[in-house]
């Protein structure tokens, strides 16, 4: 039989900002108070200047990791309040905070002495991490008081909110974060600052810790970080969807094998679709065999190894699928965290691999 291919590569990344909007009210509504949407990692593989702009008329701000991808947001015109999560690295940073009105996050003592050093016409917000327990950054609980009292007689710091980040809260079980809360709360009880416990874990398991910012990561794609086998809590929509097509069809005969390896050998006539992505295009070439596949809604299990562009898929239980169909590898039908916990990782790095095949973006839709 004649292979039939279609020549135009058709593996495409399609990123729903209405969705994106509409996680982010999920989080907005439960939290209450300031929310800033982080965006590091190129919003998680999403376009950070894109989220951004559809973000920009609703967040109270945005969250990076580095003052680079602070800079790259400031350069594409997204306006307001950006927090560096890791602070700054050297002396110049900050300087260059100030120039590109960023809020750092202080989380060691060198970083409060590059303050008292540096002289700035405006006073400038900062966020004083607390160390509860994910033994990252941030102060000790016997050590915030004196940092909090330096930060202040510092003439041009600014706004001081205190900051925590829950190692264990992606779960509902509130004796998860019972210490780091109890720790927090002794460490700030009666100083008049802004507080942020809340990464999406603790938006959506844990109203306890709300406190005045919220910092929604994972949850504004639609993924929930607490429960990758069933649907997302609060109606949470998937944003990236990772689709293609088969371009290919072949058949195996009894013994055959398929891709590197010869990881997958047919037990009976086998039926094989060919898609043009793989894990230069972001999918996991750790994922198992078995792992599902959307094909004209049809959910198909993966064979084989994955390759640098190609993915195998058993069609031999669906034979009306032709060369051209649909594919789903991620997105409505196939949860990313699917496809993760298939691959022994998390939907955090799925994402952010997201690389070569093209991005579409679908338009935020407004009422007039």
């Amino acid at each position: 039989m004649r292979d039939l291919i279609i020549m135009a590569r058709p593996t495409r990344f399609h990123i729903h900002l209405d969705r994106l909007i509409h996680n982010f009210k999920v989080a907005q509504r439960l939290h209450g108070g300031r929310v800033l949407a982080v965006i590091k990692a190129n919003a998680y593989g999403h376009g950070d200047v894109a989220c951004a702009e559809a973000l920009n008329s609703i967040a109270d701000g945005f969250a990076v990791a580095t003052l680079e991808e602070a800079i790259h947001l400031r350069d594409a015109g997204i306006p307001g309040h950006i927090l560096l999560l890791e602070g700054v690295f050297e002396k110049a940073e900050m300087r260059e905070a100030v120039t590109h009105n960023l809020t750092p996050v202080i989380h060691t003592p060198w970083q409060i002495g590059v303050l008292q050093h540096t002289d700035f016409a405006t006073p400038m917000p900062v966020w004083l991490k607390l160390d509860t327990g994910m033994h990252r950054l941030g102060f000790q609980p016997e050590e915030l008081r004196e940092t909090y009292e330096m930060l202040r007689r510092i003439a041009h710091v600014g706004e001081i909110t205190i900051m925590t980040h829950f190692a264990n809260a992606d779960g509902a079980d509130p004796e998860a974060i019972a210490e780091p809360m109890r720790q927090f709360h002794k460490a700030t009880q009666g100083l008049a600052v802004s507080t942020s416990l809340c990464n999406s874990g603790a938006i959506l398991g844990h109203p306890a810790a709300y406190g005045d910012w919220a910092r929604p990561g994972l949850m504004l794609y639609g993924i929930d970080p607490g429960v990758p086998a069933i649907r997302p809590r609060q109606a949470l929509q998937p944003v990236m969807r990772l689709t293609s097509e088969i371009s290919v069809i072949r058949m195996l005969a009894v013994g055959d094998a398929v891709g590197y390896g010869g990881l997958f050998k047919a037990q009976r006539p086998t039926r094989v679709g060919i898609i043009p992505c793989g894990y230069a295009d972001g999918y996991p070439r750790s994922a198992a065999q078995g792992t599902p596949v959307a094909v004209a809604g049809t959910l198909v299990p993966l064979i084989g190894r994955i390759s640098m562009d190609m993915i195998t898929v058993d069609l031999t239980e669906v034979p009306q699928i032709q060369p051209g169909a649909p594919v789903e590898l991620w997105g409505d039908q196939v949860a990313v965290s699917t496809v993760a916990q298939s691959a022994g990782t998390v939907a955090y790095e799925v994402l952010c691999h997201a690389r070569r095949a093209e991005i579409q973006y679908h338009a935020v839709v407004r009422s007039s």
